[in-house]
């Protein structure tokens, strides 16, 4: 709810700025929306909510440079484990995913006479992904998975599983979207994108194999431009 009540609140200021936002060389962004997730991201971690701010520089009519940072968060998902010692029960972990998003992208938007128009874009991104993993149980357990940046060839301590790792990485993304104009000083908008991040490589020593944690989201964002 507080993303929501944030956006209220902030586009009755935009409304009340005199400025016409399509005319102005810099605009700004704030929205918030659900994120998708496709793959082992899908299997590992399930989808959750993003909250998005950014500004636009005009630099030609139809095209602009567009630096944004999102917030994403996926929430807590339970997963059990092979347990070895002291029991054969599987060991319950909560694991928890986030991701914060800095992107640089172009947008193209053709010129058009008042209503709703669309645009394009595209750009590099740098993400940021960290897994928190906490469970009540003990003992030991076999564990490997990529994408919470974690191997082990054999049994290990509980204590040895739990805590948070992330990884840093490079991206690309591109969508497009839709704007309404919401009188002469801001606008309301809708886009979708899809966003690709190389991961890390993780060495299984089980198999010999060595699996890039790679990542795939579709962030479905609204908000206002003003």
């Amino acid at each position: 709810m507080r993303p929501a009540v944030v956006i209220i609140a902030l586009s009755a200021l935009m409304l009340a700025s005199p400025a016409h936002a399509q005319d102005r060389p810099v605009t700004f962004i704030i929205g918030a929306g659900v994120t998708a997730t496709a793959g082992e991201i899908k299997t590992n971690f399930g989808s959750g909510f993003n909250i998005d701010l950014g500004a636009t520089f005009r630099l030609t009519d139809a095209i602009g440079f567009q630096a944004e940072y999102q917030f994403n968060d996926f929430g807590r998902k339970q997963v059990d484990l092979a347990t070895n010692l002291p029991t054969d029960a599987p060991t319950t972990f909560d694991v928890k995913h986030r991701m914060h998003v800095g992107a640089f992208d172009l947008v193209f938007k053709p010129k058009m006479n008042g209503g709703a128009s669309g645009y394009l874009l595209v750009g590099p991104g740098v993400y940021n992904r960290s897994v928190d993993l906490t469970t009540p149980g003990v003992g030991y357990v076999r564990v490997c998975n990529p994408w919470w940046y974690i191997c082990y060839g054999g049994p290990v301590a509980v204590d040895k599983v739990i805590g948070s790792r992330g990884s840093t990485d490079i991206g690309i993304n591109f969508g497009g979207g839709v704007s309404f104009p919401l009188g002469d000083s801001a606008s309301f908008y809708v886009e979708a994108r899809y966003h690709y991040i190389w991961g890390p490589t993780v060495d299984d020593p089980t198999t010999g194999e060595a699996v890039k944690a790679n990542g795939k989201y579709f962030p479905i964002t609204a908000g206002f431009r003003f």
